[in-house]
């Protein structure tokens, strides 16, 4: 994620809506990819200080719900920026705290569409439901992917859920913005890799996706991961099927570029100084990788991890980075670089 700044240079960020230096209203501006400062004029919103004649006006979810704050170009017929209108279903909003729990979940779907954009990869035929269980009806509402519509359950929203389902699953992570780049990674593997001429180097790397789904997902939760899966897998859970792999990799990979982008937005420069007698390694310059270079990206990658866990443990707070890259996991991660770019 890049850092933004308002035209009086206050630092701003993604989820802002108004500068707290001058008070000007900000908006993202998906076509540019920049979060930008607006001004009112005769009813739409330009561009503060820009000679481009494009105006815009605000996302029919930020006018109505204020749960956004993307803008739509005024000759655009849709109401709905690019990330609102692939809602199929929101929250039933009359419901308590339902409003907050779309918001929450809007913050971690418009990263996700930011990344995907920036990355310019399909997003047509995708679709995103919020639904929340319904005791009264029997029914049980599971985070997934089915033919391009994901789906996300709204007590993911809810962190005490959040944090109670990843201690019951024995997970190490788990957030809503990492259930969207694992969803969506579903949504393209049937788009990017299934039946196109990948699907041999992805079935080599990653295991055939033909193998019975039902049976592999009631061994994994009924004798869990091999043993080994540590010197295989990006994570445990991507041991239970090849698709299952592939999405755990394609969200481990758009962590690391979301990542890395944050890194060279803040011009880091990291130099490891281990406390012993093995040399220093090499100083990073995160702003100088090249992002469209893989092994730019891991050369980067492993320094980055390191200071932002040992920050961490700092403060006294869990690791953000709660993962160990084997050589196998690394080449996974290479294939979806590749497809990817």
């Amino acid at each position: 994620m890049k850092l933004f700044s308002c035209v009086c240079e206050q630092l701003v960020f993604f989820e802002s809506v108004a500068c707290i230096r001058c008070g000007r209203t900000l908006a993202f501006v998906p076509e540019r990819g920049l979060v930008q400062a607006m001004e009112e004029e005769s009813s739409v919103w330009r561009v503060a200080g820009d000679d481009v004649p494009t105006r815009y006006r605000p996302c029919r979810n930020a006018r109505e719900h204020a749960v956004c704050n993307w803008v739509v170009p005024v000759d655009d017929p849709e109401e709905y920026c690019r990330s609102c209108r692939l809602n199929r279903t929101i929250p039933d909003l009359r419901v308590p705290g339902a409003k907050e729990a779309w918001h929450r979940l809007e913050i971690a779907k418009r990263r996700l569409v930011y990344t995907l954009l920036d990355l310019d990869l399909p997003v047509d035929g995708l679709a995103v439901s919020f639904l929340k269980d319904d005791p009264a009806a029997a029914v049980k509402v599971f985070t997934g992917h089915s033919d391009g519509v994901i789906t996300i359950n709204v007590a993911e929203a809810d962190a005490p859920f959040r944090e109670r389902m990843r201690e019951q699953l024995g997970e190490t992570y788990r957030t809503l913005l990492g259930h969207f780049r694992h969803e969506i990674g579903h949504y393209y593997w049937q788009r990017l890799v299934d039946g196109g001429p990948r699907l041999a180097e992805f079935r080599a790397r990653f295991g055939d996706e033909r193998a019975d789904y039902a049976a592999a997902q009631r061994r994994h939760y009924d004798a869990g991961p091999p043993p080994d899966w540590p010197e295989r897998f990006v994570s445990a859970y991507a041991s239970m099927h090849p698709w299952e792999d592939w999405a755990e990799t394609w969200a481990h990979y758009l962590h690391m570029v979301d990542t890395l982008e944050t890194a060279r937005s803040f011009g880091l420069a990291l130099k490891p100084r281990p406390a012993s007698d093995a040399p220093a390694e090499p100083p990073v310059a995160v702003r100088r990788l090249d992002p469209r270079s893989f092994d730019g990206l891991m050369t980067g990658w492993f320094p980055l991890t390191i200071a932002m866990n040992g920050l961490n443990r700092s403060m006294g707070l869990p690791d953000p980075y709660p993962f160990v890259l084997a050589p196998p996991a690394v080449e996974k991660l290479r294939f979806v670089h590749d497809v990817c770019c």
